[in-house]
């Protein structure tokens, strides 16, 4: 069903004006031909959009609800038409977003800073924290999510790239420890453990034939930060269980070589989310757009 564009103006006119006869003083028009507008507005959308009385014009509840989309969308329209005319798109206002903190720092922080400096008038707020936000509880525009997501209808997701772990040492510790070639050799080993809310966390594994294994390293180091025990395993202190985009740079030059190659975690997506809403703010499509533009390679390349 199609609207003309003139007689949704026409009706945010007389809702704002407060009646037909200002609405059509403040358009030029006749006040018959603003009382013939609605009516026709109202036999297209078949309801009744005003409660009429000899002395007062009120909304009905589907006059209000269509009101506020219809405003809503001639700010857009307005807005569009502006940023036309000044040849650029410009995002405004502040944009929230949470991420994991560790991912956020390397990758989502310097994307929306850069977002940042090519809109003026954009303020950008990132969350860096591991716990999962509700979006629209605590008030974000957007979150980035590794893992499965859970079915749901209130958001909307669209995937970035995957994240998987790696088991990896330095060059001078194997040449010390000696050599890995079987799971089982990892307990003659020294390894660094990831510690979680005080529990050592399992390295969960699968083979070249997607055979799962889990097991709990005998880790002489806990840490409860992945850069903390990246740097633990550089100073060839043992064997680390870390994500692959946290050591591209590291792997490349050979300052850490993959142990056990034929093992490595599952495959998790990386997705950036939002609220379903049939409304999206310009400032939350150029965020996504930067994500959808930027990420995929720069996880797959040294930083």
């Amino acid at each position: 069903m199609q609207t003309e564009l003139s007689t949704i103006s026409i009706f945010v006119a007389v809702v704002e004006a407060g009646s037909f006869s200002n609405a059509a003083e403040q358009l030029h028009l006749t006040r018959s031909a603003v009382s013939k507008s609605i009516a026709r507005l109202e036999d297209r959308l078949g309801v009744s959009l005003f409660k009429r009385t000899t002395r007062t014009l009120s909304l009905t509840a589907e006059g209000t609800l269509f009101y506020e989309h219809s405003r809503r969308a001639l700010t857009e329209i307005t807005t569009a038409e502006t940023l036309l005319d000044q040849g650029k798109i410009s995002a405004t206002g502040l944009l929230r977003i949470s991420a994991p903190a560790l991912f956020g720092q390397l990758y989502i922080a310097p994307l929306m800073v850069n977002l940042a400096q090519q809109h003026p008038d954009l303020q950008v707020e990132l969350s860096l924290n591991d716990r999962t936000v509700d979006l629209v509880d605590d008030g974000f525009d957007l979150a980035i999510r590794i893992g499965t997501l859970p079915d749901t209808t209130h958001l909307v997701a669209r995937k970035l790239g995957d994240h998987r772990m790696l088991l990896c040492a330095t060059p001078e510790y194997l040449k010390r420890s000696g050599p890995v070639n079987t799971l089982d050799d990892l307990q003659q080993h020294t390894t660094i453990g990831y510690s979680y809310s005080g529990h050592l966390q399992k390295w969960y594994l699968q083979d070249e034939n997607k055979q799962a294994y889990s097991l709990k390293p005998k880790a002489k180091f806990m840490l409860n930060d992945m850069q903390a025990i990246k740097k633990t395993a550089l100073s060839h202190h043992g064997i680390a269980w870390l994500p692959d985009w946290l050591i591209h740079t590291e792997l490349h030059d050979g300052t850490l070589l993959q142990v056990l190659e034929n093992y490595s975690s599952i495959y998790f997506p990386i997705h950036v989310v939002w609220p379903n809403s049939p409304y999206m703010p310009l400032k939350t499509r150029l965020a996504i757009d930067e994500f959808v533009d930027c990420l995929p390679q720069q996880l797959t390349t040294p930083i």
